[in-house]
């Protein structure tokens, strides 16, 4: 067996566009991965998966996530590195207040049904040792599912709401939304800290980078809500009335004729769903939500990059 290499994960271009590879050849979205470093940082051209559905603002906030993890959590992001075949696998995680949430988890075809995904989040998971929650976003996919199943989480089916929202059929929002900065960090790891138990603390910087954020703080309570080009990046708030305004906003707000993207909503989000009947949108089965130590947040729309 080819002899593999574990090492942190580096706060530079070059590795937040490795790990962007990585996560788009696991996917089946990437066309070539490129293959071992020649010692001297170029790489020959690897393994080939068709089709590539990265646009240069998704792999933007791929990289900028993986940048900022690399400064805030060296010690929960990991890249393994088979020395014939280059990159196979990495993993992104982040410890904020007690709780600890895995970003991602990435293997490549070729390097499954090996145990490399099983390690690496074992290795992974060491920095949120302390931590007394956890959470993951897991694609349908069943070795994932029995991964983190495998490594104590529960495992609780999550849907999305797709298509192109129809403004005519949604109510105004029942109060104001404001546009938010980041003067709003303070309302907003208040409001995390009662919807997952932990602050998203430095995250909202590099969120407030690609999102444009909504917020809502009135007598009924406060909110947030990260979205852009019709993806909802994350949402929480204090109580169903809020979360709705939230979500209602954000849809308004959506360029006409773009597609809407809501994923991770999960049984317990039922205010969501009755925000996407009356939009027209539909809903679907889209992967889970995976948790250790707490319960569903009923509340909440976990962010993909940050969960």
């Amino acid at each position: 067996m080819t002899p593999l290499i574990l090492r942190p994960v580096r706060d530079d271009e070059a590795d937040a566009e490795l790990v962007r590879e990585v996560a788009a050849a696991a996917s089946g979205t990437y066309r070539a991965l490129p293959g071992p470093d020649d010692g001297h940082g170029h790489r020959a051209g690897g393994h080939r998966w068709p089709g590539d559905g990265w646009t240069e603002e998704r792999s933007a906030r791929h990289r900028g996530r993986t940048r900022h993890l690399a400064r805030t959590d060296p010690g929960g992001c990991w890249v393994v590195e088979d020395r014939a075949a280059g990159p196979i696998a990495v993993a992104l995680s982040a410890r904020r207040e007690g709780t600890w949430s895995l970003s991602l988890l990435a293997v490549v075809p070729q390097a499954r049904g090996k145990g490399v995904g099983a390690a690496l989040l074992n290795r992974t998971m060491e920095h949120g040792r302390a931590c007394l929650r956890a959470l993951a976003c897991a694609p349908a996919d069943p070795v994932a599912v029995r991964t983190l199943r495998r490594a104590g989480f529960d495992v609780h089916p999550a849907m999305r709401l797709t298509g192109l929202a129809d403004p005519a059929r949604l109510d105004p929002p029942d109060g104001a939304v404001h546009e938010g900065t980041a003067r709003h960090r303070d309302l907003m790891d208040s409001v995390d800290r009662r919807t997952r138990g932990g602050a998203h603390g430095p995250d909202h910087e590099e969120l407030l980078r690609h999102h444009r954020l909504f917020v809502v703080d009135d007598l009924a309570g406060s909110g947030y809500c990260y979205a852009g080009g019709g993806r909802v990046e994350a949402l929480a708030a204090t109580s169903r009335r809020l979360a709705t305004r939230l979500l209602t906003a954000a849809l308004l707000a959506t360029p006409p004729g773009d597609p809407v993207d809501v994923p991770h909503v999960l049984a317990e989000g039922q205010w969501a769903l009755d925000v996407a009947v009356a939009a027209g949108l539909h809903i679907v089965n889209d992967g889970f939500v995976c948790l250790r130590g707490m319960r569903p947040p009923e509340l909440a729309l976990t962010s993909t990059l940050f969960p």
